[in-house]
Protein backbone atom coordinates (compact mmCIF):
# COMPACT_ATOMS: atom_id res chain seq x y z
CA UNK A 1 0.00 0.00 0.00
CA UNK A 2 1.61 3.67 -1.24
CA UNK A 3 0.83 6.71 0.86
CA UNK A 4 0.90 9.03 -2.68
CA UNK A 5 0.73 7.89 -5.98
CA UNK A 6 1.38 10.29 -8.62
CA UNK A 7 1.36 11.22 -12.21
CA UNK A 8 2.72 13.33 -13.97
CA UNK A 9 6.05 14.67 -15.09
CA UNK A 10 9.60 14.68 -13.62
CA UNK A 11 12.14 16.64 -16.14
CA UNK A 12 15.24 18.23 -15.45
CA UNK A 13 15.39 22.02 -14.09
CA UNK A 14 18.80 23.81 -15.41
CA UNK A 15 19.22 26.72 -12.52
CA UNK A 16 21.53 29.14 -12.07
CA UNK A 17 24.66 28.14 -10.72
CA UNK A 18 26.36 31.21 -10.82
CA UNK A 19 28.92 32.42 -13.64
CA UNK A 20 32.69 30.97 -14.76
CA UNK A 21 35.92 32.83 -15.23
CA UNK A 22 34.97 34.09 -18.18
CA UNK A 23 31.44 35.43 -16.90
CA UNK A 24 29.38 33.38 -18.78
CA UNK A 25 26.16 32.04 -16.34
CA UNK A 26 26.08 28.10 -15.75
CA UNK A 27 23.36 26.11 -14.93
CA UNK A 28 22.93 23.22 -12.30
CA UNK A 29 21.36 20.24 -13.37
CA UNK A 30 18.75 19.41 -10.83
CA UNK A 31 15.60 16.79 -10.71
CA UNK A 32 11.94 18.73 -11.06
CA UNK A 33 8.64 18.10 -12.05
CA UNK A 34 6.10 19.13 -9.55
CA UNK A 35 4.28 15.70 -9.59
CA UNK A 36 7.83 13.56 -8.83
CA UNK A 37 8.76 16.94 -6.14
CA UNK A 38 5.56 16.14 -4.16
CA UNK A 39 6.52 12.57 -3.95
CA UNK A 40 9.72 13.56 -2.62
CA UNK A 41 8.64 15.71 -0.31
CA UNK A 42 6.66 12.95 1.50
CA UNK A 43 9.43 10.43 1.09
CA UNK A 44 11.45 12.60 2.92
CA UNK A 45 8.97 12.30 6.16
CA UNK A 46 8.77 8.79 5.66
CA UNK A 47 5.67 8.00 3.07
CA UNK A 48 5.83 5.29 0.45
CA UNK A 49 5.16 6.52 -2.13
CA UNK A 50 5.02 5.59 -6.14
CA UNK A 51 5.67 7.69 -9.61
CA UNK A 52 3.99 6.87 -12.82
CA UNK A 53 5.26 9.11 -15.78
CA UNK A 54 7.97 8.60 -18.85
CA UNK A 55 11.34 9.90 -19.49
CA UNK A 56 13.39 9.77 -22.28
CA UNK A 57 16.30 6.33 -22.69
CA UNK A 58 18.62 8.78 -22.50
CA UNK A 59 21.29 10.20 -19.94
CA UNK A 60 18.84 12.57 -18.86
CA UNK A 61 15.97 10.30 -18.04
CA UNK A 62 18.86 7.54 -16.32
CA UNK A 63 19.64 10.13 -13.87
CA UNK A 64 16.06 10.92 -12.96
CA UNK A 65 15.15 7.35 -12.47
CA UNK A 66 18.33 7.68 -9.74
CA UNK A 67 17.23 10.07 -8.30
CA UNK A 68 13.21 9.17 -7.75
CA UNK A 69 15.05 5.89 -6.61
CA UNK A 70 17.78 7.57 -4.42
CA UNK A 71 14.33 9.67 -2.76
CA UNK A 72 12.62 6.55 -1.94
CA UNK A 73 10.20 6.94 -4.50
CA UNK A 74 9.12 3.19 -6.38
CA UNK A 75 9.97 4.16 -9.82
CA UNK A 76 8.02 1.05 -11.54
CA UNK A 77 5.37 2.99 -13.11
CA UNK A 78 8.62 4.79 -14.72
CA UNK A 79 8.51 4.36 -18.53
CA UNK A 80 11.32 5.21 -20.65
CA UNK A 81 10.87 6.47 -24.39
CA UNK A 82 13.30 5.05 -27.15
CA UNK A 83 12.34 8.15 -29.53
CA UNK A 84 11.22 10.94 -27.22
CA UNK A 85 13.99 12.92 -25.47
CA UNK A 86 13.15 14.02 -21.16
CA UNK A 87 11.79 17.08 -20.77
CA UNK A 88 14.26 20.15 -19.81
CA UNK A 89 13.31 23.23 -18.32
CA UNK A 90 15.53 25.78 -18.04
CA UNK A 91 15.08 28.41 -14.59
CA UNK A 92 15.45 32.17 -14.63
CA UNK A 93 15.52 33.49 -10.90
CA UNK A 94 15.12 37.07 -10.08
CA UNK A 95 16.35 39.24 -7.14
CA UNK A 96 13.64 37.29 -4.97
CA UNK A 97 14.42 34.13 -5.74
CA UNK A 98 11.04 33.65 -7.71
CA UNK A 99 11.20 31.71 -10.73
CA UNK A 100 10.17 31.94 -14.33
CA UNK A 101 10.34 28.62 -16.66
CA UNK A 102 11.36 28.39 -20.32
CA UNK A 103 10.54 24.59 -21.50
CA UNK A 104 11.85 22.67 -24.01
CA UNK A 105 9.19 19.99 -24.77
CA UNK A 106 7.95 19.48 -28.48
CA UNK A 107 7.74 16.92 -27.92
CA UNK A 108 9.34 16.10 -24.60
CA UNK A 109 8.93 12.37 -22.71
CA UNK A 110 6.45 12.90 -20.02
CA UNK A 111 4.08 14.07 -23.40
CA UNK A 112 4.04 10.53 -24.56
CA UNK A 113 2.90 8.47 -21.70
CA UNK A 114 -0.20 6.22 -22.68
CA UNK A 115 -3.32 4.76 -21.08
CA UNK A 116 -1.89 1.08 -22.08
CA UNK A 117 1.48 1.85 -20.37
CA UNK A 118 0.04 2.68 -16.76
CA UNK A 119 0.44 0.32 -13.64
CA UNK A 120 -3.13 0.52 -12.57
CA UNK A 121 -2.06 -1.44 -9.25
CA UNK A 122 -0.12 1.34 -8.38
CA UNK A 123 -3.23 3.14 -8.27
CA UNK A 124 -5.28 0.51 -6.77
CA UNK A 125 -2.87 0.49 -3.94
CA UNK A 126 -2.15 3.88 -3.13
CA UNK A 127 -3.94 5.98 -0.44
CA UNK A 128 -3.83 9.11 -2.10
CA UNK A 129 -3.67 10.27 -5.90
CA UNK A 130 -2.30 13.19 -6.86
CA UNK A 131 -2.36 14.62 -10.32
CA UNK A 132 -1.32 17.96 -12.03
CA UNK A 133 -2.42 19.91 -15.53
CA UNK A 134 1.17 19.68 -17.01
CA UNK A 135 -0.55 16.28 -18.12
CA UNK A 136 -3.63 17.77 -19.96
CA UNK A 137 -1.50 19.98 -21.91
CA UNK A 138 -1.49 17.14 -25.16
CA UNK A 139 -1.99 13.44 -25.89
CA UNK A 140 -1.50 10.72 -25.55
CA UNK A 141 -0.87 11.63 -21.81
CA UNK A 142 -3.98 13.76 -21.46
CA UNK A 143 -6.18 10.88 -22.04
CA UNK A 144 -3.60 8.87 -19.58
CA UNK A 145 -3.92 10.97 -17.01
CA UNK A 146 -7.56 11.10 -17.46
CA UNK A 147 -8.51 7.48 -17.41
CA UNK A 148 -6.05 7.23 -14.19
CA UNK A 149 -7.53 10.00 -12.50
CA UNK A 150 -11.35 8.45 -13.09
CA UNK A 151 -10.21 4.94 -11.82
CA UNK A 152 -8.57 6.21 -8.45
CA UNK A 153 -11.59 8.30 -8.08
CA UNK A 154 -13.55 5.58 -8.43
CA UNK A 155 -12.08 3.25 -6.02
CA UNK A 156 -12.26 5.98 -3.50
CA UNK A 157 -8.72 7.35 -2.98
CA UNK A 158 -8.01 10.94 -1.77
CA UNK A 159 -7.60 12.84 -4.54
CA UNK A 160 -5.21 15.71 -4.58
CA UNK A 161 -4.63 18.55 -7.63
CA UNK A 162 -2.02 20.99 -8.24
CA UNK A 163 -2.85 22.94 -11.35
CA UNK A 164 0.76 24.20 -12.05
CA UNK A 165 -0.22 26.29 -14.75
CA UNK A 166 2.58 27.03 -16.84
CA UNK A 167 1.46 29.36 -19.78
CA UNK A 168 4.69 28.36 -21.59
CA UNK A 169 3.09 24.67 -22.27
CA UNK A 170 -0.35 26.10 -23.63
CA UNK A 171 -1.45 27.25 -26.99
CA UNK A 172 -4.29 28.92 -25.51
CA UNK A 173 -5.21 30.93 -22.00
CA UNK A 174 -8.84 29.50 -22.57
CA UNK A 175 -7.99 26.03 -23.00
CA UNK A 176 -6.30 25.84 -20.43
CA UNK A 177 -8.70 27.32 -17.69
CA UNK A 178 -10.94 25.10 -19.16
CA UNK A 179 -8.66 21.40 -19.00
CA UNK A 180 -7.99 22.76 -15.31
CA UNK A 181 -11.46 23.94 -14.16
CA UNK A 182 -12.70 20.62 -15.99
CA UNK A 183 -10.64 18.15 -13.59
CA UNK A 184 -11.35 20.11 -10.60
CA UNK A 185 -14.40 17.94 -9.66
CA UNK A 186 -12.69 15.01 -9.02
CA UNK A 187 -10.29 16.66 -6.49
CA UNK A 188 -10.78 16.27 -2.95
CA UNK A 189 -7.56 18.55 -2.24
CA UNK A 190 -7.14 21.65 -4.43
CA UNK A 191 -3.54 23.42 -3.93
CA UNK A 192 -3.44 26.84 -6.11
CA UNK A 193 -0.83 30.03 -6.23
CA UNK A 194 -2.71 33.09 -5.91
CA UNK A 195 -2.11 33.82 -9.70
CA UNK A 196 -3.91 30.52 -10.29
CA UNK A 197 -6.71 31.58 -8.41
CA UNK A 198 -7.12 34.67 -10.16
CA UNK A 199 -6.67 32.79 -13.69
CA UNK A 200 -9.48 30.43 -12.44
CA UNK A 201 -12.06 32.27 -10.56
CA UNK A 202 -11.20 36.11 -11.73
CA UNK A 203 -11.33 36.98 -8.07
CA UNK A 204 -8.68 39.44 -6.50
CA UNK A 205 -10.08 38.77 -2.72
CA UNK A 206 -8.56 35.56 -1.68
CA UNK A 207 -11.61 34.39 0.25
CA UNK A 208 -13.76 34.90 -2.29
CA UNK A 209 -11.95 33.53 -5.25
CA UNK A 210 -11.30 30.17 -2.60
CA UNK A 211 -14.88 29.77 -1.82
CA UNK A 212 -15.71 29.94 -5.72
CA UNK A 213 -12.84 27.13 -6.17
CA UNK A 214 -14.21 24.81 -3.28
CA UNK A 215 -18.30 24.97 -4.62
CA UNK A 216 -16.55 23.12 -7.55
CA UNK A 217 -15.88 20.07 -5.33
CA UNK A 218 -12.97 20.41 -3.61
CA UNK A 219 -13.40 19.50 -0.01
CA UNK A 220 -10.00 21.57 0.99
CA UNK A 221 -8.99 24.36 -0.83
CA UNK A 222 -5.00 25.53 -0.20
CA UNK A 223 -3.56 28.99 -1.20
CA UNK A 224 -0.13 28.79 -1.33
CA UNK A 225 1.32 32.91 -1.22
CA UNK A 226 5.18 32.44 -0.50
CA UNK A 227 6.10 35.51 1.58
CA UNK A 228 2.99 36.13 2.92
CA UNK A 229 2.11 31.67 3.94
CA UNK A 230 -1.03 30.15 2.86
CA UNK A 231 -4.71 30.25 2.91
CA UNK A 232 -7.42 27.63 3.79
CA UNK A 233 -10.80 26.99 2.51
CA UNK A 234 -12.53 24.12 4.17
CA UNK A 235 -16.04 23.22 6.29
CA UNK A 236 -14.66 24.53 9.27
CA UNK A 237 -13.96 28.20 7.75
CA UNK A 238 -11.27 29.90 5.97
CA UNK A 239 -8.06 31.23 7.57
CA UNK A 240 -4.82 32.34 6.96
CA UNK A 241 -1.12 30.65 8.42
CA UNK A 242 1.93 33.44 8.49
CA UNK A 243 5.34 31.57 6.66
CA UNK A 244 8.57 31.30 8.48
CA UNK A 245 10.81 34.18 8.14
CA UNK A 246 13.81 32.31 6.36
CA UNK A 247 16.12 33.44 3.73
CA UNK A 248 14.78 32.84 0.48
CA UNK A 249 17.52 31.44 -2.37
CA UNK A 250 15.62 30.17 -4.60
CA UNK A 251 11.60 28.88 -4.53
CA UNK A 252 11.89 26.33 -7.18
CA UNK A 253 9.65 23.26 -5.51
CA UNK A 254 8.60 25.42 -2.06
CA UNK A 255 4.48 24.92 -3.00
CA UNK A 256 5.30 21.57 -4.19
CA UNK A 257 7.16 20.28 -0.41
CA UNK A 258 4.29 22.25 1.34
CA UNK A 259 1.84 19.85 -0.51
CA UNK A 260 3.82 17.35 0.35
CA UNK A 261 3.76 17.74 3.03
CA UNK A 262 0.25 18.38 3.71
CA UNK A 263 0.11 14.71 2.33
CA UNK A 264 2.17 13.22 4.95
CA UNK A 265 -0.29 15.01 7.72
CA UNK A 266 -2.96 13.60 5.80
CA UNK A 267 -1.97 10.26 4.81
CA UNK A 268 -4.36 8.49 7.28
CA UNK A 269 -7.44 10.53 6.41
CA UNK A 270 -10.48 9.54 4.03
CA UNK A 271 -11.89 11.74 2.22
CA UNK A 272 -14.99 12.33 4.40
CA UNK A 273 -12.39 13.08 7.09
CA UNK A 274 -11.73 16.52 5.93
CA UNK A 275 -14.60 18.14 6.29
CA UNK A 276 -14.30 16.75 10.03
CA UNK A 277 -10.92 18.31 10.72
CA UNK A 278 -10.90 21.82 13.07
CA UNK A 279 -9.58 24.62 12.28
CA UNK A 280 -7.01 23.64 15.33
CA UNK A 281 -6.05 20.67 13.03
CA UNK A 282 -6.00 22.46 10.02
CA UNK A 283 -4.12 25.13 10.97
CA UNK A 284 -1.22 22.72 12.78
CA UNK A 285 -1.26 21.19 9.83
CA UNK A 286 -0.01 24.50 7.27
CA UNK A 287 2.04 25.55 9.68
CA UNK A 288 4.13 22.35 9.37
CA UNK A 289 3.40 22.52 5.57
CA UNK A 290 4.69 25.95 5.50
CA UNK A 291 7.81 25.42 7.60
CA UNK A 292 8.59 22.53 4.89
CA UNK A 293 7.87 24.50 2.23
CA UNK A 294 10.05 27.67 4.13
CA UNK A 295 12.92 25.68 4.09
CA UNK A 296 12.63 24.25 1.00
CA UNK A 297 13.36 27.97 -0.26
CA UNK A 298 16.34 28.54 1.58
CA UNK A 299 18.53 26.21 -1.21
CA UNK A 300 18.85 25.44 -5.00
CA UNK A 301 16.85 23.36 -6.82
CA UNK A 302 13.81 21.26 -5.49
CA UNK A 303 14.21 17.81 -4.87
CA UNK A 304 17.72 18.23 -3.17
CA UNK A 305 16.41 21.11 -0.87
CA UNK A 306 13.40 18.94 0.65
CA UNK A 307 13.88 19.26 4.40
CA UNK A 308 13.37 16.37 7.05
CA UNK A 309 10.84 16.23 9.74
CA UNK A 310 14.05 17.40 11.95
CA UNK A 311 14.38 20.21 10.15
CA UNK A 312 10.62 20.47 10.08
CA UNK A 313 10.20 20.63 14.08
CA UNK A 314 13.50 22.73 14.42
CA UNK A 315 12.03 25.62 12.18
CA UNK A 316 8.39 25.65 14.03
CA UNK A 317 10.40 25.74 17.21
CA UNK A 318 12.86 28.31 16.80
CA UNK A 319 11.51 30.72 13.27
CA UNK A 320 9.91 33.25 13.78
CA UNK A 321 6.76 33.97 11.83
CA UNK A 322 6.19 36.62 9.30
CA UNK A 323 3.10 38.52 8.89
CA UNK A 324 0.28 37.62 6.91
CA UNK A 325 -0.27 40.69 5.27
Amino acid sequence: MYDVVAIGEVLIDFTPDGVNDQGIARFARNPGGAPANVLAMNAKLGAKTGFIGKVGQDDFGKFLVGVLKESGIDTQGVVMDAEVNTTIAFVQLNEFGDRSFSFYRKPGADMMLREDELEWDMISGCHIFHYGSISFTDDPCRSAAHAAISRAKELGKLMSYDPNYRPFLWDKEERAVREIMDALPMADILKVSEEEMLLLTGETDIEAGAQKLRKQGPRLVLVSRGEFGSFYCAACGTGQMPAFRVNVVDTTGAGDAFLGAVHYRLRKKEAADLDKLTKEELEDILDFANAAGGLTATKRGAIPSMPSLAEIEVCRRDVPRSSCE
